[in-house]
């Protein structure tokens, strides 16, 4: 015969006025957390009370129930009602439900408390996402449902935000196929197919990181923090019909701009714009481009401009500016540091200043009008505009004005048109944003580490060469060391020339550069010191040598470093076989270009390089990229994206050795910041291999 199964009794429920309801010391839930008591008390306010209290009854020293009854369980609640009951909101002798347990239960006060707070389960954030989501069907707004929920907007929104994420994907997370980090990430795009794409390709991988999956899915967009996208406006942008894609679950700097035709065009209608109003100041020509090439001015001649002088009310503002300054900064000389709307007012006034201070330049209009100017956009996303070039065709016959001191005709070049023939040989294309690089140039996927292609170890070299003559420029003791030491070679062991000091500097131009150097901090540096040279000049040659003469030993120096620091070269070349300079030739001056860096200590981290896609990870084979981030982060980290193709490995990779300061061997520093050792070649012996192919 079948046994039969004891059935459970449930505690009974009733009403019970609220006046003989007290809490019990048995509740377990001393810290406070989740809604506050007054939150509580509001949605009680609105929808009633949910969920009854849990109680049993109070006996009296001889067992005897007393009418009171203690609340174990639902302790919050309790509280809750009792602040309604101060307000005035609720009657004392309001009826509360409760369940009631019987007394003299086996089961502990603190036994009921604990499995309330412990056995409820958190609603699943997908289920939220779908009642906020049918409640805003059914007309409340987001506001509202926040409200309801006593959560901030931006809770709902996110929520909300799940909406955009393909039925698909949600039934994998509802069936715990992805992590709920993993499903935000995929509402940064409203592309169902392509989000589905996407899971099917991390799906398969090691790594399926939320950062890889808004990687891939904006793969295609630009930052809102781009250049362009300050230069014209995000409003420009969105007023002109462009979608963006926001990441409601993660800090995205302003999100990503979907339609990069758009944008350019808006930033090229507004460069054109700018470039007719600089037009109508009397220049000859403009050329306009999102950027020029490093050196693009050096085949122009210069005409010189004069500091318009400040009005009355600018000096005055000028003074008032710098007094408040310095009162300012005598204030809070002891302090360690500013408040913070202090240290807001002292930026404000270091850009007023700096405004007063530079001074736009006027020109002669007989000067502007065979002259022209360069227009094009800055690294922070501002106009930048260089005035007063002119093309060698438009210089006056007088052979004084065009004859250089040593005789040779500065202007004997051919017009500008913009580009490059050293770089257009090879694929390159001056103009826009730098160049773009020709499939060819891309070395074959091979096993092995392969030599750097020619055209790429140009650039990273280019990239050494500019920040080494800035360290050059700013070390007059190096400088003058390595000058001498130029002399001697030249006297003591070559044959001597017929004038009596045959010593002069030839500007190595840098045509071959990645699109990043321009804006670089060597590069930036090298400006403001010529342009501050350049303002502290005479004007003809008597007076420059009568000023050259009257300067100080420490001013002499600099300026020696500055002038040799143009024709420092460290560039590495691919030389034809029967051409003037031979490829011993190139080597040779890359050993002493790197005695000089040593020299100087030069630390190209510290000059700003970094490895991206577009200067280097991008142009090397997967197996460079590789050693890379294994030098830079260790095999595991490599191991890691391994398995990626190569685009998707270069961006991963840029990603991971960001911050890291790693360098490629043609950018390292004999004597600086050690590098993991790995079994490739140094600098030194990788240049002569190269050299040697």
């Amino acid at each position: 015969m079948a046994t039969a199964i004891p059935k459970i009794t449930l505690s009974s429920s009733r009403d019970i006025p609220f006046n003989r309801l007290v809490l019990s010391q048995s509740n377990v839930r001393r810290v406070k957390s989740g809604l506050s008591i007054e939150e509580l008390a509001r949605d009680i306010e609105r929808r009633g009370l949910l969920q009854s209290l849990n109680v049993r009854p109070v006996l009296d020293g001889e067992g005897t129930e007393t009418g009171t009854y203690e609340v174990p369980a639902g302790g919050r609640r309790f509280r809750a009602l009792e602040l309604l009951v101060k307000q005035k909101k609720l009657a004392k002798t309001a009826p509360v439900p409760c369940v009631v347990r019987e007394a003299g239960s086996a089961i502990l006060a603190e036994d009921d408390s604990l499995a309330e707070n412990v056995q409820r389960v958190a609603l699943h954030p997908l289920d939220q996402f779908r009642a906020f989501r049918d409640m805003l069907e059914k007309g409340m707004s987001e506001e509202e449902i926040a409200a309801a929920f006593f959560v901030a907007p931006t809770v709902v929104k996110q929520r909300l935000r799940l909406m955009t994420v393909s039925d698909k994907l949600l039934d994998i997370y509802e069936q715990d196929g992805m992590k709920l980090e993993q499903l935000m990430a995929f509402s940064v795009s409203d592309d169902h197919t392509r989000q589905e794409q996407v899971w099917d390709i991390v799906s398969q991988s090691h790594n399926r990181e939320p950062y890889v999956i808004r990687r891939m899915l904006t793969e295609k967009t630009v930052r809102a923090s781009d250049r362009r996208v300050r230069f014209v406006g995000l409003d420009a942008y969105l007023a002109a019909g462009g979608p963006i894609m926001r990441d409601l679950f993660e800090a995205d700097d302003g999100g990503w701009l979907q339609d990069p035709a758009i944008l350019d065009r808006l930033v090229m209608e507004k460069l054109h714009a700018a470039a007719e109003d600089i037009r109508a100041e009397g220049w000859k020509w403009v050329e306009t481009a999102l950027s020029f090439p490093w050196g693009h001015t050096r085949q122009f001649a210069e005409i010189e401009g004069t500091g318009v002088p400040l009005s009355n009310e600018e000096t005055a503002l000028l003074d008032a500016l710098r007094a408040e300054q310095e009162a300012i900064e005598a204030e809070y000389a002891q302090a360690d540091e500013y408040p913070d709307e202090v240290d807001a007012r002292l930026g404000e006034i270091e850009h007023a200043i700096l405004a007063l201070e530079e001074r736009p330049l006027a020109f002669d209009p007989a000067d502007m009008a065979r002259a022209g100017a360069f227009v094009s956009l800055a690294s922070d996303g501002t106009l930048q505009v260089e005035r007063g070039f002119v093309l060698p065709e438009d210089m006056p016959a007088d052979p004084a004005e065009i004859e250089n001191a040593d005789g040779s005709d500065e202007y004997d070049h051919p017009a500008y048109d913009g580009r490059d023939a050293r770089i257009a040989d090879d694929g390159g294309d001056v103009g826009g944003e730098g160049y773009s690089i020709s499939p060819d140039v891309e070395p074959e996927e091979e096993d092995g580490i392969k030599s750097l292609p020619d055209r790429l170890l140009t650039e990273l070299t280019a990239w050494r060469t500019l920040a080494l003559r800035d360290a050059f420029a700013g070390n007059p003791h190096i400088a003058l060391t390595e000058l001498l030491h130029t002399l001697v070679r030249d006297v003591c062991w070559q044959t001597p020339g017929a004038d009596c000091l045959e010593a002069y500097v030839r500007e190595i131009s840098l045509p071959v550069h990645s699109p990043d150097m321009p804006g670089s901090v060597p590069a930036h540096a090298l400006r403001q010191r010529n342009e501050g040279w350049k303002h502290d000049l005479p004007d003809d040659e008597d007076a420059l040598w009568r000023w050259i003469d009257g300067l100080d030993d420490a001013s002499r120096m600099a300026l020696l470093a500055h002038c040799l620091s143009f024709g420092v070269n460290a560039l590495y070349e691919r030389m034809p076989a029967y051409g003037a300079v031979s490829q011993r030739s190139v080597t040779e001056r890359l050993k002493r270009a790197d005695r000089l860096a040593s020299a100087l200590s030069l630390d190209l981290v510290e000059a700003g390089w970094q490895p991206t896609v577009e200067n280097y990870l991008g142009r090397v084979t997967k197996a460079r990229i590789l050693q890379a981030v294994r030098e830079a982060r260790g095999d595991e980290a490599a191991e890691r994206i391994a398995h990626l193709k190569k685009p998707d490995m270069a961006r991963e990779a840029e990603r991971l050795l960001e911050g890291s300061g790693w360098l490629p061997e043609a950018l390292r520093t004999a004597g600086g910041a050690e590098q993991v050792p790995v079994e490739t070649a140094t600098v030194d012996e990788g240049m002569e291999a190269i050299a040697a192919e």
